[in-house]
């Protein structure tokens, strides 16, 4: 009879599950078409006036990234004005190879950045992921504090803090080192605490029986058992921090993301592919580093 009982609720609770799957996903496509349906009232949905034209345009000026002027650009490129007068001249390959040596500076800010505050964020976190991670059971007061304050670093985007900290700080990779910092200490703070909550609290039961105080539980049952999780997360949140990091030079951070912003502003679409290679091939040469290690870690 019981055997009976529970496989009536084990099969009520699947039906349960299931219709709750179905109704949020009816409330995702409710949210869906509320969405487009009112960007079409108001009109917002329009692809500009000559869209195809213009994509072939941009297209075309991508696909000659100006780095290739540096070997094979015009050695005495005239600007002339609208009567034909020589304004300037200038050889496209030196002022490229220039150019493409503050490229090369701009890439090791915009590392920089991402490195330093992600490490930063990191350390900052983890305490706060130690205070939320519910198997722990650290008090209430300070568990609840710790996650509303992770909620709220991780719901503000780095960009905000960004423009707050340049006002504070003034220019320079210190504005984006606390604003990735800041924004990083919400993410970190749930991958550690989710990390740690995975855990076998058989082996933090025992440590904690014999009279361990939490420190001591935390490095002899917690600390070996996640780190490798710890480090898998931080490798994860670093080249994601690499990507991000790219912006805040639109907000006076330096790095690449200054660049980008005067590309943008000249329409220099070849400076800008050119650019955008670069933070390409950044992020993929770390993803790698970053597999490798996590496969190390297994």
């Amino acid at each position: 009879m019981t055997g009976v009982r529970g496989t009536a609720g084990a099969r009520d609770a699947s039906v349960r599950g299931r219709l709750g799957f179905l109704l949020m996903m009816l409330a995702y496509g409710l949210l869906i078409i509320g969405c487009l349906g009112s960007l079409w009232a108001e009109d917002e949905l329009s692809l500009g006036r000559q869209p195809l034209k213009n994509l072939v345009a941009t297209a075309q000026d991508f696909a000659s990234p100006s780095f290739l002027d540096a070997w094979w650009g015009n050695t005495h490129l005239e600007y002339r004005s609208d009567d034909g007068k020589v304004l300037r001249t200038e050889n496209r390959q030196v002022v490229e190879r220039k150019y493409l040596w503050g490229l090369v500076e701009a890439t090791w800010t915009t590392l920089r950045i991402a490195t330093l505050g992600s490490l930063l964020g990191a350390l900052l976190a983890l305490p706060l992921a130690v205070a939320c991670a519910r198997n722990l059971h650290a008090p209430r007061a300070l568990a609840v504090g710790a996650k509303a304050l992770l909620d709220v670093l991780r719901s503000i985007h780095t960009l905000v803090f960004g423009l707050v900290l340049v006002g504070i700080v003034g220019l320079g990779p210190t504005a984006g080192i606390l604003a990735i910092a800041l924004h990083s200490m919400g993410t970190y703070g749930k991958l550690f605490a989710e990390a740690i909550e995975t855990l076998d609290t058989a082996a933090i039961d025992a440590v904690r029986a014999v009279g361990a105080s939490p420190t001591q539980v935390f490095f002899h049952a917690v600390w070996p058992a996640v780190v490798p999780q710890l480090v898998s997360s931080h490798l994860y949140v670093w080249e994601f921090n690499i990507r991000d990091s790219t912006i805040l030079g639109l907000i006076g951070a330096g790095g690449l993301g200054l660049l980008i912003a005067e590309a943008t502003s000249l329409f220099q679409w070849g400076r800008l592919s050119t650019v955008l290679l670069v933070v390409v091939a950044l992020v993929v040469s770390f993803d790698a580093l970053s597999r490798r290690i996590r496969e190390a870690l297994l």
